[in-house]
């Protein structure tokens, strides 16, 4: 992985994607793992641990809101290897809003992005929805976001089923290329991490950021 930093932990997005994009190549072995980046920074900091443990890369997708109240979060996903996102500046039902409304969202977050790391990020997630429509796509597109991020797996960690099953979703759902939805603040979640990544090892899948997975 580049060294951190603002230019470089943020890779330009591959050119010629789709408006939207929801898995990588199907015929390689790495995955994306994603996270909603909000919730109690203690548990963030502490699934940022585990996945340093075992050597993961992931891609965190921050409400602008959370990045206002933790701002330092922002410094320690990166200096991790990760890579960071626009997931809107509150997290609303970005497809119920104008699009004057939902450019606004997505250009505050940018801003929170840009002014903490020297980058907006290269992928911008809508809220609230897995796929963006179209007017979601062209405000995103409008605020320097030509692809947005939707993702083939769903953890459903957000709900907080106990750890055991969010690990066998997603071990049981995976497959080369997959982009995965977690979500920071769940503890379950972290629980569940180490046997995550211990799956992926034994099925010869690693763990590396969206753009890394889609440069691929």
């Amino acid at each position: 992985m580049p060294p951190a930093g603002p230019a470089s932990s943020h890779p330009a997005a591959p050119h010629r994607l789709p408006a939207e994009v929801a898995h990588g190549p199907r015929n390689g072995r790495q995955v994306a793992l994603t996270f909603h980046g909000a919730g109690d920074p203690k548990l963030a900091q502490r699934l940022l641990h585990e996945l340093a443990a075992g050597g993961a890369h992931v891609t965190v997708l921050a409400v602008g809101t959370w990045l206002d109240q933790n701002p330092a979060m922002a410094r320690l996903i990166l200096d991790g290897g990760h890579e960071l996102g626009n997931h809107t500046q509150h997290h609303a039902n970005i497809d119920a809003m104008s699009p004057a409304a939902a450019h606004a969202e997505i250009a505050q977050c940018a801003d929170r992005l840009k002014r903490l790391t020297g980058s907006r990020g290269a992928w911008f997630r809508p809220s609230q929805t897995q796929h963006a429509t179209p007017m979601v796509k062209a405000q995103a597109a409008k605020a320097g976001y030509p692809t947005c991020l939707s993702y083939d797996l769903d953890s459903t960690d957000f709900r907080d089923p106990a750890p055991g099953t969010v690990t066998r979703t997603v071990l049981d759902g995976i497959r080369p290329g997959s982009i995965v939805s977690m979500h920071f603040g769940h503890p379950g979640t972290l629980t569940a991490m180490p046997a995550i990544l211990d799956g992926l090892a034994a099925r010869r899948l690693s763990p590396v950021t969206v753009s890394r997975l889609l440069a691929s």
